[in-house]
């Protein structure tokens, strides 16, 4: 312990409460609500600085190969801290909005050519979790760190190759040992499930007096259509074939592991894993929420003007929210999944080796 320890040095405030330099004050005519400007966008860089911390570590945990049990649940923890770190992000953008868009144009020109473009941190949220180079927006033709410095070029390029979050967990995924155990195949007793499923409801359809031959008709092919999406989760090939338009992106084994975690969520040592999956999905749509709200701010803002970087302004960041979803897969499940009572039976064998040892 250090005795000499003070507050305002132990959190660097002399540096941190110095850091707002505001343009128009260089210029000559202060605008006041640049503070505001500079305070929010600080801030965001703060928040960005320790979802990469938390990324970082969960990175780390699924990068050992094998996943303990307890750093499991610290994942888990871990992702559900960034969710809500995400919540302040979007609350952040309401506190810009208390600037009104001429309070804004007063200092705007102020800031050419810097823009939020320019936030490596942010690049290197979106590269650790996952979101690959050919899923980008061009900016204004040029790939997206064309408008970085050269050390922040070199920081978020050398990003795009490591490991990411994504790639991560799909190999954690593949490595799920219950979708084969000894002579139960689970994509062999999920693909019974599911014809007898079907077939039951085609039942009700052809038998139903107060359909037409023309809504049986259209009914009839929609499980056809149906059964055909179905076919991805139970053929490799057909997989691979969604995978090459650009449909799907985990592998076979990795999507049939997070189905059999979300049909079974109940057994004991799934829970984690399930809760994994959807603080995953939560992040993804955490940043797609904040990037639409970001995006309606600009155009209350800026209009349809072009923003301080160049870019199109509102129309690429609406564009870019709509392409920047990492964990899209994890969302598909919810097509493929049955009621509790159609989903096949689990050998023993394995039930039990997902129950929590210790008895109570």
């Amino acid at each position: 312990m250090d005795p000499d320890l003070y507050y305002g040095g132990y959190l660097k405030l002399d540096k941190l409460l110095d850091a707002q330099d505001l343009e128009s004050t260089k210029a000559g005519d202060t605008v006041h609500d640049e503070m505001l400007f500079i305070v929010v966008h600080q801030a965001y860089e703060l928040w960005f600085k320790q979802i990469l911390w938390e990324l970082d570590e969960v990175r780390r945990i699924f990068g050992l190969g094998t996943v303990d049990e307890a750093d499991m649940g610290t994942a888990v923890s871990l992702l559900r801290r960034v969710v809500e770190i995400q919540k302040l992000l979007v609350q952040q953008v309401s506190v810009l909005e208390t600037m009104t868009p001429l309070d804004f144009l007063d200092f705007r020109d102020h800031l050419f050519p810097a823009s939020g473009f320019q936030s490596a941190q942010f690049r290197l949220v979106e590269n650790k979790l996952g979101l690959r180079v050919e899923d980008r927006l061009k900016l204004g033709g040029s790939p997206y760190t064309s408008r970085f410095n050269p050390e922040d070029r070199d920081l978020v390029t050398r990003s795009e190759v490591e490991p990411s979050l994504f790639d991560l967990v799909e190999g954690w995924l593949e490595r799920t040992p219950f979708l084969d155990f000894e002579d139960f195949s689970f994509r062999a007793a999920f693909q019974d499930a599911v014809k007898r499923r079907l077939e039951a409801d085609r039942a009700i359809v052809e038998s139903n007096p107060r359909l037409s031959d023309l809504e049986k008709a259209a009914q009839l092919k929609d499980f056809e259509v149906t059964f055909e999406q179905y076919e991805a989760v139970f053929d490799p090939v057909k997989h691979a074939e969604q995978q090459a338009a650009g449909r799907l992106r985990m592998s076979h084994r990795a999507f049939q592991a997070a189905l059999f975690i979300t049909l079974y969520r109940d057994q004991p040592a799934l829970q984690e894993p399930f809760r994994l999956l959807e603080h995953l999905m939560d992040i993804d749509e955490g940043f797609t929420v904040w990037r639409y709200r970001h995006a309606q701010m600009v155009l209350r803002m800026i209009g349809r003007r072009i923003g301080t970087g160049g870019s199109a302004g509102a129309k690429y960041l609406e564009r870019s929210a709509e392409r920047s979803r990492v964990f899209g897969d994890l969302y598909n499940l919810s097509t493929f999944l049955i009621p509790r009572a159609d989903r096949p039976p689990l050998p023993d064998g394995i039930t039990e080796s997902m129950r929590f040892k210790y008895e109570g």
